[in-house]
């Protein structure tokens, strides 16, 4: 038996507006240009260009008004768009800043393939070749097994091959730069790299292949007089040169070739200046794109206002250019909204952060979570948490990410919170001037640490050591 009933309720929508704020918000600044210029090419009720002097929204305000009164104001919520008091860095006809380069790359698959085209290969081989590449991982490894990849040449290419055939053409891949690529484990990668500075003449590189042939598990548990024994050397210089030689071998090959960038710059969203002791907050001119709404369809819309509006294909027309037109203002209040959140965020890190803004002293940086911030700016915690991991500042000592600013605290025995970040500076001091053949446990840096006044457990000692990628006591011991 069906029933009928009502119930309420209360739901929290987004309006489209607010969705186009929220994107536009997290974009960095180099990606801004690029949505920018896709809503221009979607829209062409937006023009780029300096509003003119009539406030063309104005011109098709009123029947606007009418028609969404249920939708929200963007005006409310905009704010004071007036950016005084503020400078935007690049304004006037400079044309460093508007032709400012983004990252420009070859991929690793890309640069492979590049060497692969100087093989002699016929066509087989060079499908197996770029299987092969195809297979590599973004960190230079190849981690599928081969008869996996035998399988899908196969089903994929009807190219019927072996695992010998596979394997001679992977060699070939594996003396192509970076030294390293294609190996299929850590062993192989750094053999593939030793291979490189063969010389019979020299003791390191033996004694290194050595070890990495032999004593591979060993090396890894940092067990010296196991590798000693196991290799009869009595000389222990012998086997300290070696595993130094072997520790500036690259692991990850895929991630740090040099040959693979090309050109990279860092676009900052903010240019922080100190004039004798005045913290000054410039927001990249890229940023603050000109934009405007077209003239020519509001006049559009106003000619509507006086013609017949009986006309089906009129009011189709009309309904066209007044649905581009809303899109295109809403455009350009996001991209307000979005210039006036983004220094009201600026401006309350540097106010929290003032001391440490001064000098770039991190000792002076305090606890700062992102509640803090917004507090200080009224706003939600998810929308500082935007800015704060997409957006960077460029200070008189370096370029941060926001993040970098917010830390949590750590009580000390004067009662003081501090930020971790300190603690983890003097952890990582304590670790650097350890005894390296007796490193210091998690227990004992634990109690070194309260010695000092950082009131601090164990577990949280290690949290701090794995985020500053420093390995426990044992694999830190050397000779």
């Amino acid at each position: 038996m069906q029933k009928l009933g009502l119930t309420q309720s209360l739901q929290q929508k987004l309006s489209p507006q607010q969705i186009q704020f929220i994107k536009l918000l997290q974009i960095p600044t180099a990606e801004l240009e690029t949505r920018v210029e896709e809503e221009m090419e979607d829209n062409p009720a937006l023009e780029e260009g300096a509003d003119e002097p009539e406030d063309s929204a104005d011109e098709y305000g009123d029947e606007e008004a009418g028609d969404n009164n249920d939708e929200l104001d963007v005006e409310d919520y905009l704010g004071d768009d007036d950016l005084s008091g503020y400078k935007m860095q690049g304004d006037g006809d400079n044309s460093e800043d508007k032709e400012m380069p983004i990252a420009m790359y070859n991929t690793l698959n890309e640069q492979l393939k590049d060497q692969l085209g100087f093989l002699k290969l016929d066509d087989r081989q060079q499908a197996i070749g770029n299987q092969l590449i195809g297979s590599i991982e973004s960190d230079g490894y190849i981690r599928r097994e081969i008869e996996s990849i035998i399988n899908d040449m196969a089903f994929s290419q009807n190219i019927e091959t072996d695992i010998d055939e596979v394997e001679e053409i992977l060699r070939k891949i594996q003396n192509f730069d970076p030294p390293g690529i294609g190996a299929r484990n850590l062993q192989e990668c750094l053999l593939l790299q030793l291979e490189r500075r063969d010389d019979e003449q020299n003791v390191d590189v033996y004694v290194a292949k050595q070890i990495l042939e032999n004593c591979f598990e060993e090396f890894t548990k940092k067990h010296y007089s196991k590798i000693m024994k196991k290799l009869d050397i009595e000389d222990e210089d012998f086997v300290k040169d070696a595993i130094e030689l072997i520790r500036k071998l690259n692991p990850k090959p895929g991630g740090s070739s040099a040959g693979l960038l090309r050109t990279q710059y860092l676009i900052p969203d903010f240019m922080l200046t100190n004039n004798d002791g005045v913290l000054e907050i410039a927001l990249n001119s890229r940023n603050a794109p000109e934009l405007r709404v077209s003239r020519s369809y509001s006049e559009m819309l106003q000619a509507y206002d006086k013609s017949n509006k009986r006309d089906k294909k009129l009011r189709e027309t009309a309904s066209f250019v007044k649905q581009k037109l809303d899109a295109a203002k809403w455009f350009i209040d996001a991209i307000k909204q979005r210039q006036n959140t983004l220094l009201n965020t600026m401006q309350a890190i540097v106010d929290f952060q003032y001391n440490y803004f001064l000098e770039g002293d991190e000792s002076k940086l305090r606890p700062m979570i992102l509640k803090d911030i917004a507090n200080l700016i009224n706003m939600d915690i998810s929308t500082v948490s935007r800015v704060a991991n997409s957006k960077s500042v460029q200070t008189d000592f370096g370029i941060f990410p926001l993040k970098y600013f917010f830390s949590e605290g750590i009580a000390t025995d004067s009662g003081e919170d501090v930020s971790s970040r300190e603690v983890k500076n003097e952890l990582k001091k304590l670790i650097d001037d350890e005894d390296k053949a007796k490193p210091l446990s998690d227990d004992k840096l634990e109690k070194l640490l309260k010695a000092q006044g950082y009131n601090i457990a164990r577990r949280t000692v290690a949290k701090y050591r794995e985020q500053l990628g420093i390995p426990v006591a044992r694999l830190r011991k050397e000779l």
